[in-house]
Formats: structure tokens, sequence, C-alpha cells
């Protein structure tokens, strides 16, 4: 009983030492002092996170854009235009599609196409492909982005009138 007493005390006296180590500084997120400003002016970039809360604020860009290689999606959906779209984001350039079975083919596949790059090349995509068993080896879904690259040489050729 009498510990359980002693404990309370001390968690409280804890509690009083952390609050009274915060700097006072704590403002709202987005909302930037003259000063800050000015520092901003100087230096030409966004303030470095200095505590823990800081964390929690929005510091990131909303304007900034992921590029993403429009030979490269476009290509994607024509190869594998067998599969159903589930999810697509242009943004981080990730197409997901469902189960469809390939012309000719009696095995059902699934697939995640990333596309990681603005550039036109081999480590620009990636293609995660599964059957209803599980993954696929790694060497049919590096055909698939071969096949993929191919069509996105070829429109962008066409494209250009070369």
């Amino acid at each position: 009983m009498s510990t359980r007493l002693l404990r309370i005390p001390v968690l409280i006296g804890l509690l009083l030492t952390l609050t009274a180590c915060g700097s006072g500084l704590i403002r709202p997120a987005g909302l930037r002092t003259q000063e800050d400003e000015q520092r901003l002016a100087r230096i030409g970039q966004e303030p470095q996170r200095e505590t823990i809360w800081d964390l929690f604020n929005p510091a990131d860009n909303p304007n900034t854009t992921v590029e993403v290689n429009k030979y490269l999606w476009v290509a994607a959906q024509d190869i594998l235009d067998f599969m159903p779209i589930e999810a697509v984001d242009p943004f981080t350039g990730v197409i997901v599609y469902g189960y469809g079975t390939p012309p000719g083919g009696g095995t059902s596949y699934r697939a995640t196409v990333y596309v990681q790059d603005p550039a036109l090349e081999a480590r620009s995509i990636r293609v995660a492909l599964a059957t209803r068993g599980g993954p696929v080896p790694r060497a049919t879904a590096r055909a698939i982005e071969d096949a993929i690259l191919t069509r996105a040489r070829q429109l962008r050729i066409q494209d250009r009138g070369l």
C-alpha cells in the first residue's frame, strides 16, 4: 500500500518535469511567424524538424508530383488488357489487375504493375504476377516486363513518327 502511494507523486513529478521541457513554441500546423518566413527566405528551404511534434506537421509540399512514363503506362494496359483493372494510381505509377486468363492460355493470372521512373528503360517498371496457387517464377514476370517495354518503345516510335 505504501509503495502504491509513493508511485503517484513520482509519476506526477515525472509528468511535470516532461511538461517543463517543452520550448513553448508549438504553433498549429501551417502557421508561420514573420521570423519563420524571413529565415526561410534566407535559406530557401523548408524548416528542419526540431521536435517530436514536428513529425505531425505537414512539412511536405503537396504540389510535388511523381513522374510516370506515359509509354510504359499505356503499354502495360495494352499488354495486360485481358485482366480487369481493380485499382489505378497514376501519381505513384501503380496499376492493380484482377484475375484474368490470357488468350490461348488456361491459367488465370493477376498482376500489379509499378512504373517507377519517367525513363523508358528496364529498371523503370516492375511486375508482380501471381496465379490462384501463388506467385509465378520471376522469369515469367520478367517476360511480361519485356513485353511491356517492347510495346512502350513501339508507342514512342509511333508518337514521334520515326
